[in-house]
């Protein structure tokens, strides 16, 4: 009878167990998937999912306040986009500083820590601009006001590590974010960004277009720009027939004569920007003997004669704003051109930008940031190019700056990065990289030379190419 006893008892028991474990089972939550997690957000809409082998990719809105001081006072819905690998992985917030694309890439540092990747659109660059648009609105804290709004939002889903990153504008705008908002981020890495400090202090650009690449690929190119001046009439002529063709109109620069020559300026400038030494070799020879269509063509293969159309300026009025608002524009001479051909010289961002557009320069913006990279850079990597006429004003670092680092890479233009730097060079920026977003084994960490990405080059997400733009827009 005991036995019997027993035997019931520890029948109850085990039921009990097993029906206590199966609710147990039945009360786990159901993972929740990543695109609702998003769209779970407050502000986060989705505009489409496309599809990339490894990844999700998502195209989102999310909405901000016009101007972050007074968040009542209106929004705009700003794009970004999600390249989602695995909310376990580290992730790296980027932005071009312009207009997002809305197709699957992978940003360098993205690659090389296996991450994900959030992306922005730069404010007041369609769509992401509020209407009416209040242009005072657009400024470099706003902006980084903007990233800091999407960091927290999507900070609860990414827990890791996160490392900003930017080329050109973008590293500008990645520098500017860290000014700002320096306990965001984990590390920053930003490549080819210009530091104008100065903005009536140019001499350093002089200084670069005399003595980068070799006499004579300088000879050939000056040659070229100085032509296309000397023979204004025709290739005028030529341009008046292009526009027309096309439907350009010169409202915002004023003229056409104005429009020409601002491109035939740029044409020198924009060949170092983004070619190589090597394209040399495709500038015409003999400039002064050259036909009227080989000075054209080479022109606008290297500066575009659509560029200073209002329909070319139409897309970047938010850059030439800010250009002339805070971040300074470039002015250079031209030794080699006699005064005689050049009636406006390189103009001020004020002749590109809508006149109905209200602009005034504030000279202590960029030395605000400027100082405060000397003095308080933590876990910044500044990357540039030896023949990038945007690095003849780089940041610096100071004393005060922490675990920082400013590379330049040979013979490489705009699109400078970390692929491109001398061997030690490279394997530190990676190691670094790696340590910051908190992936780098032991081994990395002892050794940083044997750092390396930890994510296989992928010739359609790790596009390496400069992103172009018409010259004088970094």
């Amino acid at each position: 009878m005991r036995k019997a006893l027993r035997w019931l008892l520890a029948l109850v028991v085990l039921v009990g167990t097993v029906s206590t474990a199966g609710a147990a089972t039945a009360a786990e939550p159901k993972a929740v998937d990543i695109k609702d997690r998003l769209l779970s957000i407050p502000g986060m809409s989705l505009i489409e999912e496309k599809p990339y082998t490894g990844y999700r990719f998502f195209v989102l809105n999310y909405t901000q306040p016009v101007d972050h001081r007074r968040p009542s006072k209106g929004t705009f819905q700003q794009r970004i986009t999600v390249l989602h690998r695995d909310e376990n992985r580290p992730t790296v917030f980027y932005t071009g500083g312009y207009n997002v694309s809305t197709t699957p890439s992978r940003r360098e540092p993205t690659q090389i820590v296996d991450g994900n990747q959030v992306s922005m659109e730069y404010r007041y660059f369609t769509p992401s601009r509020p209407a009416p648009a209040d242009w005072s609105k657009l400024d470099i804290w706003q902006a980084a006001s903007d990233q800091h709004r999407i960091f927290e939002a999507l900070k609860p889903l990414y827990k890791k590590n996160w490392i900003s990153t930017g080329g050109s504008k973008g590293g500008m705008t990645a520098t500017y974010y860290e000014r700002f908002y320096p306990r965001d981020m984990d590390g920053v890495v930003a490549y080819v960004a210009p530091n104008d400090v100065v903005n009536k202090e140019d001499s350093a650009y002089d200084r670069f277009f005399a003595r980068v690449g070799t006499d004579e690929c300088r000879a050939k190119l000056n040659g070229v720009q100085r032509e296309a001046l000397v023979r204004r009439a025709p290739l005028e002529k030529k341009y008046e027939a292009y526009a027309a063709e096309n439907g350009y109109t010169f409202d915002t620069i004023g003229s056409l004569d104005r429009a020409y020559e601002a491109v035939v300026l740029d044409y020198v400038w924009g060949f170092w920007q983004y070619s190589t030494l090597a394209d040399c070799a495709d500038i015409p020879a003999d400039a002064e003997n050259a036909t009227d269509e080989a000075i054209w063509d080479s022109v606008d293969s290297i500066s575009g004669f659509s560029a200073y159309t209002d329909q070319g300026l139409e897309t970047y009025t938010p850059y030439y704003y800010q250009a002339g608002t805070q971040l300074g524009a470039p002015t250079i001479h031209f030794p080699h051109i006699e005064k005689k051909y050049i009636r406006y010289g390189y103009q001020p961002p004020r002749n590109f930008v809508p006149r109905s557009i209200p602009m005034k320069f504030q000279p202590l913006a960029m030395w605000d940031v400027d100082r405060w990279v000397r003095h308080n850079a933590r876990q910044m990597l500044f990357v540039y190019g030896q023949n990038d006429p945007w690095g003849a004003e780089p940041f610096r670092l100071g004393h005060g700056a922490r675990d920082s680092y400013v590379f330049t890479a040979p013979g490489m233009n705009h699109g400078a990065n970390v692929a491109g730097l001398v061997a030690d060079q490279k394997a530190k920026a990676t190691a670094r990289i790696l340590d910051w977003a908190g992936v780098a084994s032991a081994k990395v960490q002892e050794n940083p030379s044997a750092a390396r990405p930890l994510a296989s080059f992928d010739a359609k997400l790790d596009k390496r190419d400069v992103e172009r733009e018409p010259a004088l827009r970094p």
